[in-house]
């Protein structure tokens, strides 16, 4: 197919490993947007540096990319990973969660309220990062529990006991910041 016309993003990933550079900008211009949304949940102000993290990997991996597989999970997975080490790697300069979180970032699935999203970020800010991914990725960017499952390597229960704890934790905090509201 032709640079320019509406290809998929394993399409796109081929001509990308074949050497067509512009097919890489065209997958980072589909995903980056959604992507820092998630990675912003996840980590914080630090998402565009994860961000720019998971791209790089992408171009250096590309080689190892197996032709035809699905690249959005792919994709994720490679996210995840680069969160998990900036987690690590910074465990004692998390952020409180009242810090400003960047504005360029792209809000997905917008709350009707900035002061609501606020709490809400700051809310998923306190959850175990275990939980915190289930509920971004099931919530925010619309993965089945089995397509969570697949891309932490985890079995499918494990996923929904993540997210079902997490979910009661956001209802415990979300009902705490009321009450002091």
């Amino acid at each position: 197919m032709p640079p320019g016309t509406t290809e998929t993003d394993e399409q796109l990933m081929e001509r990308f490993v074949n050497g067509e550079e512009q097919a890489f900008t065209e997958l980072f211009e589909r995903h980056a947007p959604r992507l820092q949304g998630t990675l912003r949940r996840i980590v914080g102000s630090a998402s565009g540096d994860v961000l720019q993290t998971t791209f790089l990997s992408i171009v250096r991996a590309r080689g190892r990319y197996q032709r035809g597989a699905p690249f959005r999970p792919w994709l994720y997975t490679v996210a995840l990973n680069a969160a998990r080490d900036y987690l690590r790697r910074h465990r004692r300069e998390e952020p409180h969660p009242t810090d400003k979180l960047p504005e360029a970032a792209a809000e997905p699935t917008p709350l009707p309220d900035p002061g609501l999203s606020r709490t809400v970020e700051a809310a998923l800010a306190q959850l175990p990062e275990n939980q915190r991914e289930a509920i971004v990725l099931h919530r925010f960017d619309g993965f089945s529990f089995k397509e969570i499952a697949e891309l932490l390597g985890v079995t499918e229960t494990a996923v929904k006991v993540r997210a079902h704890r997490g979910y009661e934790r956001l209802r415990t905090l979300l009902a705490s910041e009321r009450e002091h509201a």
